[in-house]
């Protein structure tokens, strides 16, 4: 058995980070879906670890740990394998930017505004918001194109090595590229496109796909 347990959600963006992590690092691990979507909210064994109903949640014997960029930081601090982090001072800052980046100003457009109005919300019989999701697009296209932009030629978000950068980019992007605008609106971005499907095929995103068989993610 696993000596860590990761306590979230398959179809999580935050869970799929921690677990890209986990699976970089080739840590051995379990997965215990917690569905702090439900009607009910947070199960209240959940909220005792944290008090704030947020997924994911790092246990590791007697150590209890939420919040995706400290659970990340953890794991690369913690554990030998792939680092995760640049030592660099100016590379470092740089992944650092991008992670705050991601979490301020791309996380809520592109999931919860694009991706939940797009195919969630008609997949349960319901009618998208389309002045949400058109307000979202100015933003997101910013994030893309400052994305795109520190890129550069590099193999990487952050040089020629994989960071939690990378890590923390793909979930949102791979969402958001299923609907009709992000798959359009990716297309004036080629060298960010030509990254996700060198993302899309590493073990570690393979390893950790939304959805249960689901092949979706070979192409966008």
């Amino acid at each position: 058995m696993a000596s860590i347990k990761l306590l979230g959600l398959r179809i999580s963006v935050y869970t799929r980070i921690a677990r890209l992590a986990l699976e970089e690092k080739k840590i051995d691990y379990e997965l215990e879906e917690v569905d702090v979507f439900a009607d009910a909210g947070a199960p209240a064994a959940y909220l005792k670890r944290n008090p704030f109903g947020r997924i994911p949640c790092l246990l590791y014997g007697g150590f209890s740990l939420y919040e995706t960029g400290a659970i990340c930081r953890y794991l690369d601090e913690m554990f030998f394998g792939t680092e995760l982090q640049p030592k660099e001072p100016a590379p470092r800052a740089r992944m650092n930017q991008i992670l705050s980046v991601l979490d301020n100003y791309a996380y809520r457009p592109m999931v919860w505004d694009v991706y939940v109005q797009r195919i969630v919300v008609p997949g349960s019989g319901g009618m998208a918001d389309e002045a949400l999701v058109a307000g979202a697009l100015p933003l997101i296209e910013t994030v893309l194109r400052e994305l795109d932009r520190w890129r550069e030629d590099n193999e990487f978000l952050v040089g020629g090595a994989i960071s939690l950068a990378d890590l923390y980019a793909y979930p949102m992007l791979r969402y958001f590229v299923e609907t009709g605008e992000g798959a359009a609106m990716m297309q004036s971005f080629p060298r960010l496109g030509q990254w996700l499907a060198q993302m899309q095929a590493r073990r570690s995103v393979r390893a950790t796909s939304f959805h249960s068989g689901d092949a979706s993610e070979d192409g966008f």
